[in-house]
């Protein structure tokens, strides 16, 4: 099972997406950004909405404690309900990044005017999403969000029919399905 995750040529791999309070405050940014994880043909393996505790914020954020931002970053993510996501694709983790530009919001500004903290952050703190930034910290902070997700039962059994697909993206569930006998793709192919 070391491969899992990897990003080899046949699986998918995972990564964790947060939305922070400061875009999902705003209901036309955090449509916004949705689209975007669809456009670029990210597939959204779970999704669910929540308010962090202080407490969890420190304990996620703990590699930064002494820095700085920590504290104003801790208090920033309890302060409002955030959004997470698993997103899957062959390379889930630098796409995201790619997505989501440079964490400094004058930066992204300068140099990735189109990424989403180049469009919707506001400060360094403020910076709209959180994306992990390997395979590693990617498994560490989906169970820190989704304790009752099996990474390795979704590899097993959801990872091989959403990679040989056809899918599509059910709204109502928040998350890529296979599509069965009649259902429509959706003009979404699986990623390659």
């Amino acid at each position: 099972m070391a491969a899992l995750g990897r990003g080899g040529p046949s699986l998918l791999q995972l990564t964790l997406a947060l939305i922070k309070p400061d875009a999902v405050a705003h209901p036309l940014i955090l449509e916004a950004i949705h689209q975007q994880i669809l456009s670029n043909q990210l597939l959204i393996v779970r999704t669910r909405d929540l308010v962090w505790r202080r407490e969890d914020c420190q304990q996620f954020y703990q590699e930064h404690a002494g820095r700085f931002f920590y504290q104003r970053l801790v208090e920033f993510m309890a302060s409002g309900p955030i959004r997470a996501y698993i997103l899957a694709h062959k390379d889930a983790v630098q796409l995201w990044r790619t997505l989501m530009g440079p964490t400094r919001v004058f930066r992204a500004r300068h140099v990735a005017p189109d990424s989403i903290r180049g469009s919707f952050g506001l400060t360094d703190t403020r910076n709209t999403t959180h994306g992990s930034d390997s395979v590693v910290s990617a498994r560490r902070e989906i169970a820190a969000f989704f304790p009752d997700f099996s990474e390795r039962h979704w590899y097993a059994e959801e990872e091989p029919r959403l990679r040989s697909g056809p899918v599509y993206y059910d709204a109502e569930g928040g998350v890529h399905c296979v599509a069965r006998g009649g259902e429509a793709s959706g003009g979404l192919e699986p990623p390659s």
